[in-house]
């Protein structure tokens, strides 16, 4: 059976990197897997999306509309974008931080209230406040990782080592750090 996974957001959150260290993951532990990742205007704030899908046989890389078992938003407003590309058993792990496009920085548009109630109306919902977590630990760079552990966690994915897929992959520096985080994304979901 195929799982696939959407990780959406604004350039510059690390939705990639979790992406690539996910996929890193799930391939050292054997599955098959498929990635692929639209940058968009990620380089001055705009929406970046990447699609990871995993099973035994993995025909294509691209999630269809309703074909996501998760959608993991790095950012509110990104949520409600991509909402259509979730099954409807799906769930959703939208991280409580808000970036302004430049339409809303312009004044052209505002900013949508009640994102989350509007989620939670429609689907399963776990809403959590990953730049604040990463700010507790000591730098908010690893709310990013801090998603990744919330995917791991729903996905039921701990049995793969995520301590050498961090260790392999992170400058030595900031192991420990991205560690933690990871601990404190499964502890959310």
């Amino acid at each position: 059976m195929v799982k696939s996974i959407l990780l959406v957001g604004v350039g510059g959150q690390g939705t990639i990197l979790a992406s690539k260290l996910l996929t890193t993951g799930l391939m050292e532990a054997g599955y098959d897997v498929k990635m692929s990742e639209i940058h968009g205007m990620s380089q001055r704030g705009g929406s970046v999306s990447s699609q990871v899908r995993y099973g035994e046989n993995v025909e294509s890389p691209v999630i269809e509309v309703g074909g996501a078992d998760i959608l993991v938003s790095f950012e509110k407003m990104e949520a409600l974008r991509w909402l259509e590309y979730l099954k409807k058993d799906g769930k959703v792990v939208v991280n409580d931080f808000q970036i302004n496009s430049m339409p809303i920085l312009s004044g052209k548009v505002e900013y949508p209230t009640g994102i989350i109630e509007k989620l939670s109306e429609k689907v399963k919902t776990i809403a959590v406040d990953a730049h604040k977590y990463a700010a507790e630990i000591g730098n908010s760079k690893v709310t990013n990782v801090i998603l990744l552990g919330t995917i791991i966690k729903a996905m039921k994915l701990e049995k793969i080592n995520w301590e050498k897929i961090i260790r392999d992959n992170v400058k030595p520096k900031f192991v420990d750090l991205n560690l933690k985080a990871i601990e404190v994304g499964m502890n959310l979901v």
